[in-house]
């Protein structure tokens, strides 16, 4: 088991070796420490949640949102800021405690559910400059409770509270994906089974002594439906790529920060974009998220929806089931899942 990042950040004044991007040759992002130019919060769509029912032009802004950037800002979603504070809240004050506390959590070797770092893979991966701790918090059978943190006291009983406001804040999305497109509003949730399956991330990005040559997260797209991401409030570190260059997503107050996945850009047909995105870091500041993915159930197999197949619109993607570690060896090699879905 490698040793935790934060612990790497606290002693050295230079990277290990392995942390360092040399050259990112499928993405073409060759200079991993170029400065991304962050574009204004105007630029990155902000959505209205409460007017997806009542407003259509509301639903265009959503469709826009979701068929070129593939990214948007959701606001007034129906969680209390309080709330959010009190999900931060037990982030923070798991990462901040002791080595052995966090390590009652840790990962098994291979596995992806629990506190510690990517698995890797192969002896020339480039690691992350990243902690998290992985848990599968929806469908509540499927949660490994070893896994959950004991301390804060309160962290479970946090961490199921959001896990429920989000499976509700999903449903929410995807019936008005699917009526931007003017089709029948359970044609996405069809998909997805009796209930959806929902996987939490909690990031931790340490200051980094050479940000210009590390990266938080290698660019990827997410493997799910939809990514639901709480940013940290004061420190900004998300990129997207758009138009071949990184633009950073802003923090917005109060706002959850939503990604298209590959599963959704699947079952649109390639209608609704799963973005490749990346985390950067920097010298001075820690930073602290928390990504919930949203899929359908893992045995169940995804493909474009009928009603977007035509002759005009042949099928772009087969049928196929996402899984974890199909998702994340693809990951890890530097390749986009999806590209294996293509026909």
């Amino acid at each position: 088991m490698m040793k935790q990042t934060q612990d790497i950040a606290e002693n050295c004044d230079q990277p290990p070796e392995r942390y360092i991007h040399k050259q990112d040759e499928e993405y073409g992002a060759n200079n991993v420490g170029n400065a991304a130019h962050v574009i204004t919060a105007a630029a990155i769509p902000v959505i209205d949640f409460s007017l997806l029912n009542s407003s259509p032009s509301e639903l265009v802004k959503l469709k826009s949102a979701a068929t070129t950037l593939g990214c948007f800002q959701a606001i007034n979603h129906g969680i209390e800021s309080s709330f959010l504070e009190e999900v931060r809240e037990i982030s923070k004050l798991f990462f901040k405690l002791p080595a052995d506390e966090k390590k009652k959590c840790l990962k098994e070797e291979n596995d992806v559910q629990g506190y510690g770092n990517e698995t890797v893979f192969s002896d020339n991966q480039t690691l992350d400059w990243t902690d998290r701790l992985y848990l599968t918090v929806l469908p509540q059978h499927q949660r490994r409770l070893q896994f959950w943190p004991q301390n804060p006291t309160h962290f479970r009983k946090v961490l199921n509270e959001y896990s429920f406001k989000i499976e509700s804040l999903n449903v929410v999305v995807l019936k008005a994906l699917a009526r931007s497109l003017n089709l029948e509003e359970d044609c996405f949730m069809n998909q997805y089974g009796k209930t959806s399956k929902i996987n939490a991330r909690f990031n931790y990005y340490p200051p980094c002594p050479l940000p210009e040559k590390v990266l938080g997260l290698k660019p990827h797209g997410d493997g799910s439906a939809i990514t639901f991401l709480l940013q940290d409030k004061e420190v900004e570190g998300l990129q997207l790529l758009k138009d071949d260059e990184w633009v950073g997503v802003p923090v917005v107050s109060n706002a959850l920060t939503i990604n298209i996945g590959d599963q959704m850009e699947i079952m649109s047909n390639g209608i609704f974009k799963s973005p490749l995105h990346r985390v950067f870091v920097n010298s001075k500041n820690e930073r602290m998220t928390l990504a919930m993915f949203c899929m359908p159930q893992t045995e169940k197999n995804i493909g474009p929806v009928d009603g977007l197949i035509t002759d005009e619109t042949p099928r772009l993607y087969k049928d196929i089931t996402f899984t974890l570690d199909f998702m994340h060896k693809n990951y890890q090699q530097g390749r986009r899942a999806i590209n294996a879905c293509k026909i």
